[in-house]
């Protein structure tokens, strides 16, 4: 008797290739990493000695969820990075923006910066980043 496993679930944008690409998803994700960090920033601890089992518990869970957001999303941007970096990005656009490599290698390390951090300047320097991949994105469509 041979047992089977299910399908695995995989993750991956088209290799056809499809040809449809967007910067718009790693902004967003940038966005939201900085926005999460602003909020840790927001949140404030309440007195654990005269607080509440409810008022702790809220506060555990509001930190909880936008780690967890901020997490999620610095990994999604770097995805999305890395899929305009090897999908869109030929070796023409090189020509274009000779620094490509080093920025999205940048970019990359940036978002696990984001990860391991809580730092307003690191996810602002995100959204910079991201936002000058973009550009250099919307330019490599016009100059095909």
């Amino acid at each position: 008797m041979k047992i089977f496993k299910g399908p695995e679930e995989v993750y991956a944008h088209c290799d056809i290739p499809c040809g449809i690409y967007s910067a718009h998803p790693s902004a967003m994700a940038a966005e939201t990493v900085e926005r999460m960090v602003v909020l840790l920033h927001e949140l404030t601890r309440p007195d654990m000695s005269a607080a509440s089992k409810e008022d702790i518990l809220a506060y555990e869970n509001a930190k909880a969820r936008y780690i967890a957001v901020k997490e999620a999303h610095a990994e999604v941007c770097k995805r999305e990075v890395l899929i305009l970096w090897s999908d869109h990005f030929k070796p023409e656009h090189l020509l274009l923006f000779p620094d490509l490599h080093d920025r999205v290698w940048e970019t990359v390390k940036l978002c696990s910066k984001n990860k391991q951090q809580a730092d307003l300047e690191l996810a602002r320097e995100l959204r910079a980043k991201v936002a000058r991949i973009g550009a250099m994105f919307d330019e490599s469509k016009t100059k095909r």
